[in-house]
This record gives structure tokens, C-alpha cells and sequence, in this order.
């Protein structure tokens, strides 16, 4: 059965730099371990997370440090999902994103590297909306 966190939502602001990205993935992996799932499912999860998070504060906010993230996790009806806003007034869409050239993959390294792709195969549902300056990037994934 889902843990004893059901519907509690946890969350975090975070700074727009890459050495918050261990802050994201501890967030994501803490949280979910009350809910008893397979090493790979959190893993999973909390790649997904790490490649849109990156993506938010390397190509969505320069990495200026600044701007901030606001993350907002939590489960309900066996779903997690995840709510990642930032408040750039640069809008990032999926629309106007491009997949980085290979220098930028060269420069970021592995940390970046995996893309969208990899995202929308692991989570259920990917959706990015755009309220006034905020985007919101929701992630979601059925617990089984």
C-alpha cells in the first residue's frame, strides 16, 4: 500500500544552478522512499526530475542564480507527480526548445545529456504550461 504520506505535499525552492541538482535528486529520492517502491522505480523517477530540472536552470534560466525553482511533490491515488515552476520571464517551451548541439552535450557532459526523450519514456505524462512569466513543467507517474 502507498506510505503514510498520501496527499501530503512536500516541496523546495531551490537557486538556478547545477550544484542544486544533488538538492533535486536527494528531494525526490527522500520523498519517495516512504512509499516502498523498486530501487529502479525511484531511480527512474528521480532521473526524470534531474533531466528537467537541469534543463529549466541550464537552458531555461542561464543558469543565473537569481531565479529560482519552486518544486512541489507529492502522491495521491498511487500517482506522484511533480510541479516544477520557475519564474523566468524567458519563456521555455518544449515548442521553442531545441535538443542542445553536440558541443553543448560535450560542455554539460553527462549531467544533461539524456534529453526529453528519456523523460516522456519514464514518466506517464510530461506537461508544461505557461501562467503569466511563470512556466509550470508537471511530471506524472502511476506507483505500482
Amino acid at each position: 500500500s502507498v506510505g503514510h504520506r498520501e496527499g501530503m505535499k512536500h516541496a523546495i525552492r531551490i537557486s538556478c544552478t547545477r550544484r542544486n541538482l544533488k538538492v533535486v535528486r536527494d528531494f525526490v529520492s527522500g520523498f519517495l522512499l516512504s512509499f516502498n517502491l523498486s530501487e529502479l522505480q525511484v531511480n527512474q523517477i528521480v532521473l526524470a526530475v534531474d533531466e528537467v530540472v537541469a534543463n529549466l536552470i541550464i537552458h531555461g534560466n542561464g543558469e543565473d542564480e537569481s531565479q529560482f525553482l519552486d518544486l512541489r511533490a507529492e502522491v495521491s491515488n498511487h500517482e506522484f507527480s511533480i510541479e516544477i515552476e520557475d519564474t523566468s520571464p524567458t519563456s521555455y517551451s518544449p515548442a521553442s526548445y531545441h535538443e542542445p548541439d553536440l558541443q553543448e552535450y560535450v560542455r554539460i557532459g553527462k549531467k544533461g545529456g539524456v534529453g526529453m526523450m528519456l523523460v516522456n519514456r519514464i514518466m506517464d505524462r510530461v506537461e508544461f504550461t505557461t501562467v503569466g512569466a511563470h512556466n509550470v513543467c508537471r511530471l506524472y507517474k502511476k506507483l505500482g
